[in-house]
């Protein structure tokens, strides 16, 4: 990502991470924006004027630039018209211009090879562990996800317990990922198996994947799938899903829960954080991503999360201590 989007995204996820559903930009930042969506930042075939949607001329799909990707991604974050916040008490509080120091005129753009609509695959009879390992093999040797993964790197399939009551579900593998080819083992999945821990369970105990199979394609840096990636990954974590037949699944972010409850620009993750939705037959509880959790590390950001996480316990049957029930609690 180039410098102005960094300093951008920074300043959303701050306002994001205080609690704020709106935050406002000025008019010469918008435009930049615009220009940057407009410019085709993700793809060379895309072409944008403005934030809108572009058109995936390939297949006649929609397919977002990475600024919209972005832009969508910031989670409980909208542009709004005023350039104004309101705090608790309702008095408004004028926002400070983004400053940044310089912006990139070229951005880099790299190709994508074409992505189509999902391969049908067929999984044999028989017990967990046969069809779980049937499935692998057919996602490790998928023409497509083998096309779009970065030489030396590796397709990223599932992990864990195939009897796990609790399924974590995230977006896309990283660097760390592709390159080891297991699921949330870097500086996010670290935290995300000390949250397991802290449960008192392990890995070895929880099924963990991913929606997406391969670490989206970007010039640097990461970037959340789009919704033509998500849509071909997604019936290889759907047969996971099916295979382990958990009793819970954890979506983890925003692009995850878009990506198993259908896309929703109005979506909130302020507002939807904590809530039980279903998926497959499966309850499903929706928290923030560890990568959010890094970034805003603070005892309030950590105790939602772990509220969600004894939520789970809850309806997973687990007893909870005392010791449990008061981490991250605010010293009176």
């Amino acid at each position: 990502m180039n410098e102005f989007l960094e300093t951008i995204k920074d300043q959303l996820r701050r306002f994001a991470a205080e609690g704020s559903d709106t935050v406002s930009l000025d008019d010469s930042s918008v435009e930049i924006l615009r220009k940057l969506a407009g410019n085709g930042v993700s793809n060379a075939e895309i072409q944008q004027s403005d934030l809108s949607t572009g058109v995936d001329e390939r297949k006649s799909q929609p397919r977002k630039s990475v600024v919209e990707n972005f832009v969508d991604n910031v989670e409980e974050v909208k542009f709004v018209s005023k350039v104004e916040l309101s705090t608790k008490d309702d008095s408004p509080v004028k926002l400070s211009k983004l400053k940044v120091k310089k912006t990139v005129k070229d951005i880099e753009e790299i190709q994508i090879a074409p992505i189509p609509m999902p391969t049908p695959f067929e999984l044999p009879q028989g017990d967990k562990k046969t069809r779980w390992l049937a499935l692998k093999e057919i996602v490790l040797n998928d023409k497509v996800c083998l096309e779009h993964v970065k030489p030396t790197k590796k397709i990223v399939f599932g992990v864990g317990n195939l009897d796990a009551k609790i399924f974590f579900c995230g977006e896309a593998p990283g660097g760390d990922e592709e390159t080891i080819g297991e699921p949330f083992v870097g500086k996010a999945g670290q935290l995300l198996t000390k949250i397991i821990a802290a449960m008192g369970l392990s890995r070895d105990e929880v099924y963990i994947g991913n929606i997406m199979n391969w670490r989206p394609e970007i010039a640097k840096g990461n970037r959340p799938p789009d919704d033509i990636e998500m849509r071909y990954c997604l019936p290889y974590l759907k047969a996971q899903i099916e295979i382990v037949k958990p009793q819970i699944i954890v979506a983890l972010g925003k692009t995850a829960v878009n990506g198993l409850l259908g896309p929703d620009n109005k979506r909130l993750m302020s507002k939807l954080r904590g809530t039980w939705q279903t998926y497959q037959g499966c309850d499903l509880m929706v928290t923030y991503h560890p990568s959010f959790l890094l970034q805003y590390a603070s005892a309030a950001m950590k105790r939602l999360v772990w509220e969600d996480m004894m939520a789970v316990m809850e309806r997973a049957g687990m007893e909870i201590s005392t010791k449990q029930r008061g981490y991250f609690q605010a010293s009176k």
